[in-house]
This record gives structure tokens, sequence and C-alpha cells, in this order.
């Protein structure tokens, strides 16, 4: 039985901001305890308590926004992460499970029970010995300035299995099978395929993408230039020099998300790939 939840809404668009102050309001009405991310505050006008994101301990959160405000999330919340409903304050939102309209009904179906979990797994990096946060949808390996090559050799399971010459790499899970590497010509993972996607990005040499056992461990090892950026979800970014190995494997983590359509192709027929087919 849940008993607290906590709020996070993107921060620029004034829809968001009121219904974070409309839901806060009606999740207090229904006995929850409210707790509301701290960069919010002076934003929105509520008595609910503001603490920053990475002390929301709560039984769920809910994420106004869009697939940035998810990833966001779910990078900095406290492990284990609780399970998240998203609701559509963004362009795509593919993420995301209900529209801002459906928000009040969709708690009162999450305080009745009906819904469903959606576990989704995520990658652990290392850098050197140095663990960063793990990737719901991907980790971008690249160099520094624009159209600069990256000259990469890649290992599994620390045996050598080709070298790359291109302007980035980007290891992406099977949630981020559908972003930045679908965009960089990755194949899309079906939920029931336990793996994760090497996909280049503008490759010199002959390579195309690699889809790899959910158990591998996919090394990087950069030749040059002397420094690169490792880009976590588009939203943590770690400057490395090309002599600390780039490690990549799956995570003991999972996001869990609050569903109440678990069709996975009709959410991308819905919202990305086959839209305007039928």
């Amino acid at each position: 039985m849940f008993k607290s939840v906590g709020l996070v809404a993107r921060y620029d668009k004034k829809p968001a901001l009121k219904l974070t102050e409309e839901l806060a309001e009606y999740l207090k009405g229904k006995g929850l305890k409210v707790y509301v991310e701290d960069t919010l505050a002076g934003k929105v006008t509520t008595r609910e308590e503001f603490i920053p994101l990475s002390e929301m301990k709560t039984d769920f959160i809910i994420t106004i926004g869009g697939d940035g405000t998810i990833l966001r999330t779910c990078i900095t919340v406290p492990k284990p992460e609780p399970p998240i409903l998203t609701i559509n304050m963004g362009v795509r939102g593919f993420l995301t499970e209900v529209e801002p309209k459906n928000a009040c009904e969709a708690v009162e179906r999450i305080l009745r029970g009906e819904y469903k979990i959606e576990k989704c797994a995520k990658l652990s990096v290392a850098v050197g010995k140095e663990a960063i946060p793990d990737a719901l949808n991907d980790v971008v390996i690249s160099a520094c300035e624009p159209s600069k090559i990256l000259y990469t050799q890649i290992c599994k399971d620390g045996k050598p299995i080709l070298k790359c010459q291109a302007d980035g790499l980007i290891v992406a899970t099977q949630t981020g099978s559908t972003g930045y590497s679908l965009s960089a010509g990755g194949p899309v993972l079906d939920r029931e395929v336990d793996a994760f996607v090497l996909t280049p990005i503008c490759s010199l040499t002959v390579f195309h993408s690699l889809v790899f056992p959910a158990d591998s461990t996919i090394t990087f090892n950069v030749d040059r230039p002397k420094e690169m950026l490792v880009l976590i979800d588009g939203n943590y970014r770690k400057l490395v020099s090309a002599d600390e190995t780039i490690k990549v494997t799956q995570s003991k983590n999972v996001t869990s998300f609050i569903r109440f359509e678990t069709d996975f192709y009709n959410r991308l027929r819905n919202r990305l790939l086959f839209k305007g087919t039928e």
C-alpha cells in the first residue's frame, strides 16, 4: 500500500508546474505524504515538503514531463528505485504512460491496485575503478570536440573483437534502443530479448550495430584523442582520459514503471515507429 509519493516536474513549462500543484493537493487529500523535488521551490505554490531528488525515498514517484525528466529522475533517485508513474508533458514522451488530463484517474487506479509494473534493465558503467551512474537509455562515448574521430579497441568479456574509428559509440539498453541508437541506425530490441546493443556514430570503418547478450562485459580502450566524453542518458557527463578503460555491463539495478498499457508494439505504433502506417 502506497503511503508516500514524490513529485518531479520539468520547471520550464507552466502547465507542468500547475499540474504539480494540483496533484500535490489531490494526493494529500487521498491521505498520502507528498514530497516535491527541491528544484521546484519558488516555482510552485504548495505547503508540501521540498527535498532533493537524491533523498526521495518514497513509495512511488510521479514525473511530469517528457523522457528527459524521466531519465534525469532515474539517474538521481536512491536505489533501489521506487516505481514511477510518468505523465506526458514532453514532445514525444515515448516512455510516458498517461496524458495530463488523466493524471488523477491514474492515481485512483494505482491506489486501487489496478496497474502493472514494467521492470527495465539498466547498464552499469565504470571508468577505470570508478563507478558512475547507471544508464536506463544509453551510454555515449565520444571525442570532446566536434568532428574529432574516436579510435577505439572494443573487447567482449576481456577478448578484443574489433577496432573502430567513428565519431562516437552508443551502448543502449532495450529501452534505449528506441532512442539515440535507433536514430544512428541501430535496431529496436524486443522486450523479450535480454540484450543490449552497440551502435557506432558515423563510423569510418565497416561496422554496423552489434547486439550482445545481457551478461556480456564490454570494455573500450581508446587510443586517441587524449580526452573523451562519457555521457549517461543525456544528463550525466564525465571527461575521461584515454589511458582509462571504460567498462559496460548490465546493472543489478532496474527502473520500474507503473503501467496500465503493457503492449510494447502498441507503444511503438502509437508513438514512434509505425505511426500513420495503418
